[in-house]
């Protein structure tokens, strides 16, 4: 689908230069002289590589369709993560740096991604926001910490080391923005 070339949108998966690229960060700019235009960060869906390019409004760019469907995470073998599909029941194996070693590490058993395809080929794999985790192992409070807002550091079940506020303890229950791994609240289950 075309669109203008202002009209890209951070998120957006665009064909440009014979190849697919994700719009990361866009800015719009007016110079003093000249024209409008949109300053866009792309990052290559295949392979990573990234591109700052300008589009002007009169431009236009080739919008590209993506397949989205939910997928439950099975089981992993190694650096090897099996998916089913919900609707099929086909299975499919994605390595660990194609869902991305930070993502990965916030996969359970039964958990519901979107696998994202384009002609029949993953391209990518979106958790969801928020997960819910224990935390096994916390710091202990030092006194008069509370007065401030600081954070403890504190291990996941997972292993991963996040920092949380002073009140929260080995054996709480937490939620973790699966983006970027940092301390959401407390857990609601």
């Amino acid at each position: 689908m075309k669109i203008n070339g202002n009209a890209v949108r951070p998120g957006n998966v665009i064909e440009h230069q014979n190849r697919l690229w994700r719009a990361t960060k866009i800015q719009h700019t007016q110079p003093g002289k000249g024209g409008a235009y949109l300053q866009v960060e792309l990052k290559d869906i295949r392979d990573g590589t990234k591109l700052n390019e300008r589009f002007r409004s009169s431009e236009t760019v080739e919008r590209v369709r993506l397949d989205q469907r939910e997928f439950q995470f099975l089981f992993k073998d190694g650096d090897e993560y099996t998916f089913m599909d919900n609707e099929t029941y086909d299975q499919i194996t994605l390595h660990v740096d194609f869902i991305g070693p930070d993502a990965a590490q916030f996969l359970q058993d039964g958990m519901t991604v979107q696998i994202e395809s384009f002609e029949g080929s993953p391209i990518g794999v979106m958790l969801p926001e928020h997960v819910n985790m224990e935390i096994t192992e916390a710091d202990p409070v030092v006194k008069g910490q509370t007065a401030s807002s600081s954070y403890k550091p504190a291990l996941l079940e997972n292993g991963v080391r996040i920092l949380v506020p002073p009140h929260i303890e080995a054996g709480t229950r937490v939620q973790v923005n699966t983006a970027d791994g940092t301390y959401v609240g407390r857990a609601k289950d």
